[in-house]
């Protein structure tokens, strides 16, 4: 695990990976960072866009070279209040989700016929909604450890409201932001006035890129572990650790240990799950014959996955006397949704709806 990855060095804004002396932490300059972000931003643009070059793509690239000029003019950077500033790796992840989600759906939006721009659009109504989402259940389900100091006093006052929104080392719930999304998602349909799921099938993968993405944030953060593991690709986490502490209280782990016994990367088995499922929705997207149908076998398929997947997670107890985790109690709704839906479309005579018909009235 790493939960700060590197720090960005404002006052050494082309620096390459150098060793910040005060943290010991790789120091990259903001100008090499951002130079690298424009490339792959604008060559993703490129590519979405049936790599064809526009001016566009042009005025793009001309605004990434505008700002490396301001900020590498001397004394621009040592106006702000800091000279460094940290990267997690959990946040780093996140944003490395969202702008590959939304790349991809762009891809399958201009396959749907449907202007790419309007990702953009959508992607605010999505991600803000589902941050908000997945704090708030993870305030729900955790907040008798958020809330409480180093000495387990209860925090009051800025310091409770400061430790509600600080997500500098995890802390979202993914039915949570998956509800809150789904919020923003019909809102925006509302607002547009465009049919739900015929976009719904479109942006399917994006949402499993997204999760693919996020649960590599979450094996760096050590959020998320599993139950022990007697195979070779068994975890051990450090003393320290968000494992290493949850297991001492539970008594697994003694307080002096090292670290922790090999737990199984169920991070990583949720990471390869949601690459996965993005890879077989896109697929079936070219081929479905309902608008619906890409949304109710990504539902299916999820729940599935997820069930199977927390009997080897160790981050979760039973609960309402059961050895089912509330995540698999989640998984169990969407299943049954995903399957009603499938139903649905099936009886409800919309089989007549082909591909191009699928396709929902937009306009930029």
């Amino acid at each position: 695990m790493r939960q700060t990855l590197f720090r960005i060095a404002f006052d050494q804004p082309w620096a390459c990976w150098a060793t910040d002396a005060e943290t010991g932490f790789p120091l990259v300059g903001i100008c090499i960072l951002l130079l690298i972000v424009g490339v792959v931003w604008t060559a993703a643009q490129w590519w979405v866009d049936g790599r064809q070059w526009s001016r566009a793509h042009t005025r793009q690239a001309g605004i990434w070279a505008a700002i490396l000029i301001v900020l590498s003019i001397p004394g621009v950077t040592s106006l702000l209040p800091f000279r460094s500033l940290p990267v997690f790796g959990y946040g780093f992840m996140l944003l490395l989700g969202v702008m590959s989600g939304l790349a991809l759906a762009r891809r399958q939006a201009r396959l749907a016929g449907i202007d790419p721009d309007i990702m953009y659009d959508m992607g605010y109504w999505l991600v803000i909604p589902g941050i908000i989402g997945g704090r708030l259940a993870y305030l729900a389900q955790y907040g008798d450890h958020v809330f409480v100091d180093i000495s387990g006093r209860p925090l009051t006052g800025a310091a409770r409201l400061f430790a509600a929104v600080n997500l500098s080392q995890g802390g979202l719930v993914l039915i949570g932001a998956l509800a809150g999304g789904a919020v923003g998602y019909f809102g925006f349909c509302a607002r547009r006035k465009i049919a739900p799921l015929p976009l719904a099938d479109v942006i399917v993968p994006s949402i499993f890129v997204g999760i693919g993405f996020g649960r590599l944030g979450c094996l760096l953060n050590g959020c998320c572990f599993g139950d022990a593991c007697s195979l070779p690709w068994g975890l051990s986490f450090p003393a320290g650790s968000v494992p290493f502490e949850a297991l001492v209280e539970r008594g697994f782990v003694d307080r002096l240990a090292a670290g922790t016994m090999p737990l199984h990367p169920t991070q990583i088995y949720s990471s390869i799950d949601g690459f996965l499922l993005a890879f077989i929705t896109a697929t079936y997207f070219r081929v479905r014959t309902r608008p619906g149908d890409v949304l109710a076998l990504g539902c299916i398929l999820c729940a599935i996955t997820r069930f199977l997947i927390e009997f080897l997670r160790n981050d979760e107890m039973g609960q309402l006397g059961t050895r089912f985790t509330i995540s698999q109690f989640y998984s169990m709704g969407i299943l049954a949704a995903g399957i009603g839906l499938a139903v649905y479309l099936r009886w409800s005579g919309s089989r007549g709806a082909d591909r191009a018909g699928a396709r929902p009235v937009m306009s930029a």
